[in-house]
């Protein structure tokens, strides 16, 4: 396959699943009592509304590239945590539903393709492509660290205090992100690495 093909199935791919993940982390916002996602038109399966040009299009470019494990993230779906249920948790679901979506499309298309006998090349590499890219952005966003998906468990459990030095760290978003990714690239690919091929153990074990 060409480099520019499989670019051009990795962006196909970031776009649903990343567009998915949004979705749903706004809609269980919704469904917890936040209407900030659908006033604002986030509650829609237009990618266009969802892309930030950095996260969702030029680092998982810049990583298949690279050979690295392939993982970003989307423009951030707006929510209040003072309108949703249950306080921190509720917002700790708000969040993980999103990595919990990539996970589940990995399965759900893992299992597809094993259960379709393995198809020919092409259609290997768009499963393959789906299922490593979902599994790169569910590791990915469970790290806790702010603004990433995996923080919100820790505001739940973390006494006042580290709360206001992650929200502090929080401010500035997509540029811890970059520093995380640009400082920590070989040791971080190193370990969604180890985290992807473990899951994929797992599913061929389900699917055997």
């Amino acid at each position: 396959m060409s480099i520019v093909l499989y670019i051009v199935i990795i962006l196909v791919v970031i776009l649903i699943s990343m567009t998915l993940h949004e979705v749903m982390h706004g809609y269980v916002a919704y469904w917890l009592g936040d209407n900030t996602a659908k006033d604002r038109g986030r509650l829609s399966l237009n990618p266009l509304k969802h892309i930030d040009p950095f996260m969702t299009i030029i680092l998982p470019i810049l990583l298949a590239i690279s050979g690295l494990p392939v993982f970003g993230g989307a423009k951030p779906v707006p929510y209040n945590p003072n309108n949703v249920k249950y306080g921190e948790w509720g917002a700790a679901l708000v969040a993980l539903v999103g990595p919990v979506t990539n996970f589940l499309l990995a399965f759900i298309f893992y299992g597809i393709w094993a259960t379709l006998g393995h198809p020919g090349n092409l259609a290997l590499e768009i499963f393959q492509t789906i299922v490593y890219v979902n599994l790169g952005f569910a590791v990915f966003n469970i790290i806790p660290i702010p603004p990433l998906d995996g923080s919100r468990v820790i505001y739940a459990l973390a006494p006042e205090f580290i709360r206001r030095i992650m929200e502090f760290i929080e401010r500035y978003g997509v540029f811890v992100v970059f520093i995380i990714v640009m400082l920590l690239s070989p040791f971080l690919g190193q370990l969604m690495g180890g985290a992807i091929n473990g899951i994929i153990s797992f599913f061929d074990l389900v699917f055997r």
